[in-house]
C-alpha cells in the first residue's frame, strides 16, 4: 500500500478549510431565511462563491499532489506545490470574502501555478 504522508496532511488541512468556508454559509442562510440559492444577499453570494471556487480547484489539486508524491518526487517539491495551492486558495477566499480583487487574482495565479507545476512534473516524469 502506498502511503502519501505529505498529501495526507494537505488533504486534512483542505478538509478543515472547506468546513471553515461552508459553516458561515449555513449561518448566513439561516439568518437571511434563504435555504436554497443565493438571493440578493451579497454576503451570502460572496461566501457561496468563495466555497464554490475552493471546491472547483482543490480536488484536482489534491489528486495531482498525490500523484506527484506517488511518483516519488522530492519532498520539497510536493511541499512546495501543496503550499502554493493552499496559499492560493487562502488568498482567493480572503479576497473573495472581503472584495479585494487584487488578492483574489493573486490567489488564482498561485492556484494555477500549483496545478501547472504538478501537471508539468507528471508529464515529464511519465515521459522519462
Amino acid at each position: 500500500m502506498t502511503v502519501l504522508p505529505i498529501t495526507s496532511v494537505f488533504a486534512a488541512a483542505f478538509a478543515v478549510s472547506l468546513v471553515a468556508l461552508s459553516f458561515p454559509i449555513s449561518v448566513r442562510r439561516a439568518k437571511a431565511g434563504q435555504m436554497v440559492g443565493d438571493s440578493a444577499d451579497e454576503t451570502l453570494r460572496r461566501r457561496i462563491r468563495a466555497q464554490g471556487n475552493f471546491i472547483e480547484y482543490v480536488p484536482l489539486g489534491v489528486i495531482s499532489l498525490g500523484l506527484v508524491e506517488a511518483h516519488v518526487a522530492a519532498a520539497w517539491m510536493v511541499i512546495a506545490i501543496g503550499t502554493t495551492l493552499a496559499s492560493g486558495r487562502l488568498l482567493h477566499a480572503i479576497g473573495m470574502l472581503r472584495g479585494l480583487e487584487a488578492l483574489r487574482g493573486f490567489g488564482m495565479l498561485l492556484t494555477y501555478t500549483a496545478l501547472l507545476v504538478a501537471a508539468g512534473y507528471l508529464v515529464l516524469d511519465a515521459a522519462s
